[in-house]
């Protein structure tokens, strides 16, 4: 009985409510009243936790699962927010590992409904409400919170955490947040609070200046992660990767491991431990170096970290990530390179709303390729996507869904080749 009244709750959550990651552009609020509105006739939970609010185009779920991890290690009851979720609704919703309860869910769909016509909420409005109260009705020392899409009018703005992160800026999302670098980092920038510290992960030129000004506004101390932090790779496994750490020319750690593998991993680890040297500079926290060996070695138990750079599968070996971006696709992309293997196999689908004439030069002419559609409105249709591709050179066919094209690639590859699926978020949460 549960079971069908969380799945009701969910049949709420998603059809009467746009939800930006399934429908695209009309799920787009672009102001804060509602969750305002929302949060203050729920009491404003909001107010009644410390938390961290990590923001950034590429890198952030990475990062906010890396310090949700170190918050937990350290012994806080830790609330973890996340979007968007890969199978299960309740993914976005974590207090040390563990998803938020079906019934947590259902009370709280039964609680707002009441608020429907008057508010008229976003999906995302309600799933940070919720999360905030769930977190402060759990009573969390520590909630660590993804922004959802961009920072300034993102709905987990009504925070004020002990620390901002902004991993980095690239293209995403630009009929919201802008076509250049600066006005999209002048979005992200949104999460700077008065006094309240920050760190940038990437020094870049075009977005520093941006940051550095919002910073000076606000009186927050601002740091850059890759002017202070070296981090060196020194091996990999299928499930960890081991680094080499400097900070400031001085060895911080020799043989850090992480339970997660993938190429853009170093630059996530770098600004994850940058924060958790500013939040204890800041506000006088204590987090041991055994904590965050413990952390991050263990991640993925910890955390239930999915979907970026997962190995499936051996002989073939078998990728899926979640790069969905210039940035992310092009970090996947050289990465593949890196990997011995004889025929690269690609499982590719994107979203509607995507400026792909960025994406095909990425994308290298010697795969094979199985276009794909994800299963969400704003999938873009496989065979579209297979024409356009055959119009710059790659060569593939059209799936019908992103399992067949899964299953062609598994049947055409031999053991030593290597099969990647990427492209969307929403074509890896097919797979996993």
């Amino acid at each position: 009985m549960q079971h069908d009244a969380y799945q009701e709750a969910c049949q709420f959550l998603f059809e009467q409510l746009p939800m930006f990651q399934r429908v695209g552009a009309k799920a787009y609020k672009n102001d804060l009243t509602n969750i305002r509105v929302l949060t203050e006739r729920l009491g404003n939970p909001e107010q009644q936790f410390p938390s961290l609010h990590i923001g950034g185009t590429n890198g952030k779920g990475s990062v906010t699962h890396m310090l949700s991890a170190i918050c937990q290690a350290a012994g806080l009851r830790t609330g973890l927010y996340v979007s968007p979720h890969y199978k299960d609704f309740r993914e976005r919703i974590r207090i040390n590992g563990q998803y938020i309860p079906r019934r947590e869910v259902v009370d709280f769909v039964h609680t707002v409904r009441p608020l429907m016509e008057d508010v008229r909420p976003s999906f995302f409005e309600i799933s940070v409400a919720m999360a905030f109260s769930y977190f402060a009705k759990r009573k969390v020392d520590m909630a660590v919170v993804e922004v959802g899409l961009g920072g300034r009018l993102d709905s987990t703005n009504i925070l004020r955490p002990e620390l901002s992160v902004i991993t980095n800026i690239s293209f995403d999302h630009v009929q919201f947040l802008g076509d250049t670098y600066a006005l999209i980092a002048g979005e992200k920038a949104g999460i700077i609070k008065e006094g309240v510290p920050v760190v940038i992960g990437e020094t870049q030129s075009e977005t520093a200046p941006v940051f550095e000004q919002k910073a000076a506004e606000t009186k927050a101390a601002i740091c850059f992660a890759d002017q202070h932090y070296s981090v060196e790779l020194l091996r990999s496994s299928l499930t960890h990767s081991w680094y080499r750490v400097m900070r400031d020319g001085q060895l911080l750690y020799d043989e850090l491991a992480l339970n997660a593998t993938g190429p853009y991993q170093h630059l996530n680890l770098q600004t994850t431990l940058a924060a958790v040297d500013q939040w204890q500079q800041h506000t006088g926290r204590r987090i041991s170096a055994e904590a965050v060996r413990y952390a991050l070695a263990n991640l993925r138990a910890l955390t239930r970290f999915q979907g970026r750079w997962q190995p499936l599968r051996e002989q073939p070996l078998v990728i899926a990530d979640s790069a969905h971006n210039e940035a992310g696709l092009q970090l996947a992309l050289t990465a593949v390179n890196e990997l011995p293997h004889d025929q690269l196999h690609i499982v590719f689908g994107m979203v509607n709303d995507k400026d792909r004439e960025k994406v095909w030069p990425l994308l290298p002419a010697k795969a094979r390729y199985y276009w794909v559609k994800a299963n969400v409105p704003r999938g873009l249709d496989a065979g579209e996507l297979a024409a356009e591709a055959a119009g710059k050179g790659l060569q593939g066919k059209a799936y019908s869904s992103v399992r067949n094209g899964y299953k062609a690639a598994l049947r055409a590859a031999s053991a030593q080749d290597l099969i990647l699926i990427c492209g969307s978020i929403f074509v890896t949460a097919e797979v996993l």
